[in-house]
């Protein structure tokens, strides 16, 4: 089957273009070539986070790849038999990187969404870093709204991981996969109350609770319930 060819810096030419593109190849066992890999980035090319994320793609999916490498542009990836299990990724084994464990495991959760077999992901590194969603988010946003689609998937944050030394872990449990259904999301309801968290990585306590009540007195003044943490 011909490669598709795409270009990498569409959009806003980040990491996210690349991780969605690749999981999708996997699910649908098409090989993609993609060209300017986060070419509109300071520092472009693949990055160890973006590394990590296409060799656990070809783990999972027996991939032949080209170009995986540090600070590549190009990559060739052909998928083959996609395959569910238990499997251990480390984002920052090669590197030391703090690079996102979240963005990972949503990668890894698409490709894996039409197996007929339950999976086990361990993923090691960053669980809280800048410019990528949270666990929290993950774990409390994400997750419900893949399992509307009809996926039964969990997570589990054993071990918290800030950046810049990452060392964190997750654990994502996949159930085989039923026919997924489609999401039609056309508006937002207002919230009947908010849950929060408000956490700090070697900074005073007091910083946190200071953020936390902060975030209940202008929620309070807006008339919304909240509960911090």
């Amino acid at each position: 089957m011909t490669a598709l060819t795409l270009d990498g810096s569409h959009g806003e030419g980040g990491g996210q273009v690349m991780r969605v593109a690749l999981a999708l190849a996997v699910v649908l066992g098409r090989p993609v070539r993609l060209l300017r890999i986060r070419a509109r980035r300071p520092r472009p090319g693949l990055r160890p986070q973006h590394l990590a994320v296409v060799r656990a793609l070809a783990a999972i999916a027996d991939a032949e790849v080209e170009g995986d490498r540090l600070g590549s542009a190009e990559l060739r990836f052909v998928p083959r038999a996609v395959r569910g299990g238990t499997y251990r990724f480390d984002v920052g084994a090669a590197t030391s990187s703090a690079g996102s464990v979240t963005l990972l495991g949503q990668a890894l959760l698409l490709a894996l969404a039409r197996v007929r077999a339950r999976s086990r992901l361990t993923l090691v590194g960053g669980t809280h870093v800048p410019l990528s969603p949270p666990f929290h988010y993950f774990g409390e946003i994400f997750l419900p709204a893949v399992r509307a689609a009809g996926l039964t998937a969990d997570a589990t944050l054993r071990r918290w991981g800030w950046y810049p030394a990452g060392g964190g872990e997750l654990d994502v449990t996949l159930g085989a996969a039923p026919p997924l259904r489609g999401l039609m999301l056309t508006s937002a309801p207002m919230p009947l109350a908010v849950e929060g968290l408000s956490a700090v990585s070697r900074l005073p306590r007091a910083i946190a609770e200071r953020q936390a009540r902060r975030v209940e007195e202008r929620l309070a003044a807006a008339g919304v319930p909240v509960a911090m943490r």
